[in-house]
């Protein structure tokens, strides 16, 4: 099911936009709480109330629609991207009102014309329809905010993660992520390798009917942490550890990525996609030196009103004909060299407060507020990470309410 047209909003007001702005140009300093307790409490009752509300709703949605598994592969495929989707609002709606934060995107030339502000002033992405995505892990927030960016391109309903075995045990959420077809690992590469080839498979399957810019393709966002955790301490440590027996270097912003899975991805995808897109990402708050998720965790960023004063992203893409895939050992020197690269440009948005980009004068910004114009001369776009309007919220719940209307109908008439 394709994402729907909606209202647009008007643009940001330069209150909306400029005082995150404000905010992201002060000298970092380790974020305070803005709650207390009670706030807290109150704000997690709220919280609670709304996103098991939504939840609770999509599920029943996604149980409703199981038997198109047994009538038609495509419908159904499509109606559990309809219900990722909506999940994908509500992710984006608790953030917008429970912890807003200004996003400031940019890229390299790679990326040139396919990051923009919409016209009510968001971040716009145009991004291809099937691509897998690889980022750095600073914070579990980070997969929140990557599912935000696929809104931004109309693929919040076709993302795919792989995420660790565990969280598929999770009440209800668990089950949702399966019918999501979000790929589970047990981080045990005999048992991992042959669900990863299924879910795979699934991914690079013919479906009549796909509107994708390849026609036998359905469109395909799949998002991989090659780091496999994100940066602590102790992961850092390990990671050091583990890259001296190696003979890999250790760098001073991120984790050695692991390269089997990644590998193991491209492989099996390639000749289906063409691109690999690569986020490094940072936040801004934490003073220099130390690592963001002693400051941003779920219960700081969403409860106690601590969100990142900006989350920054630097894109650049890789075509995967030229990636080397028939070498693992090559691969795996391929993949370091690019996170040697992340290194050095984590170590320049700390120095700077700022990725480099090579975007200045590409990015349309006709509609945006002064301080929105300056940054898209200056090759970045400065987004509050919000919907384009609350109507969006309403596709949440018109498939329970279109069965409630019809169950009316049918009982009156009985």
């Amino acid at each position: 099911m394709e994402p729907t047209e909606v209202r647009q909003r008007k643009p940001p007001t330069t209150k909306d936009v400029g005082e995150l702005q404000k905010l992201s140009t002060k000298p970092p300093s380790e974020p305070r709480l803005k709650h207390g307790i009670p706030m807290q409490i109150l704000r997690s009752l709220l919280l609670i109330t709304w996103a098991d509300c939504c939840i609770m709703v999509i599920c029943v949605t996604q149980l409703i629609g199981c038997p198109l598994y047994l009538i038609n592969r495509y419908y159904y495929y499509s109606y559990m991207a309809y219900t990722k989707q909506c999940f994908g609002l509500v992710l984006s709606s608790v953030t917008q009102w429970i912890s807003p934060t200004l996003f400031r995107v940019s890229g390299d030339a790679s990326v040139r014309g396919q990051i923009h502000l919409s016209k009510d002033g968001l971040l716009e992405t145009r991004f291809p329809e099937r691509l897998v995505m690889i980022s750095n892990h600073q914070v579990y927030t980070d997969w929140v905010y990557l599912w935000w960016v696929a809104y931004t391109n109309q693929m919040h309903g076709r993302i795919f993660i792989i995420l660790k075995e565990s969280l598929k045990y999770i009440p209800i959420v668990g089950t949702g992520m399966m019918f999501y077809g979000f790929i589970f690992m047990a981080r045990k590469w005999l048992s991992d390798k042959p669900r990863l080839r299924h879910r795979l498979n699934k991914l690079k399957t013919v479906y009549t009917g796909s509107n994708s810019a390849r026609p036998q393709y359905d469109p395909m966002w799949l998002l991989i942490f090659p780091e496999g955790t994100n940066l602590s301490i102790n992961t850092k440590r390990r990671s050091d550890i583990w890259g001296e027996k190696q003979g890999l270097p250790s760098f001073k912003h991120v984790i050695l990525p692991r390269s089997t899975g990644l590998f193991f991805c491209l492989q099996q995808l390639r000749g289906t996609v063409d691109w690999v897109y690569d986020c490094t990402i940072a936040y801004e708050g934490p003073p220099k030196g130390s690592y963001p998720d002693k400051y941003f965790t779920l219960r700081s960023t969403y409860l106690q009103g601590r969100p990142p004063t900006s989350v920054n992203m630097h894109w650049r893409r890789f075509q995967i004909s030229k990636i080397p895939l028939d070498d693992q050992k090559e691969f795996e020197k391929w993949l370091t060299a690019r996170w040697a690269e992340k290194d050095q440009l984590m170590d320049q948005y700390f120095e700077t407060g700022r990725f480099p980009t090579e975007l200045a004068g590409s990015i349309k910004a006709d509609h945006a507020v002064d301080g929105q114009q300056a940054a898209a001369l200056a090759g970045y776009v400065e987004s509050c990470g919000s919907l384009h309007h609350w109507s969006e919220l309403g596709l949440i719940f018109v498939v329970l309410v279109s069965v409630a209307v019809l169950c009316k109908f049918v009982t009156s008439w009985m």
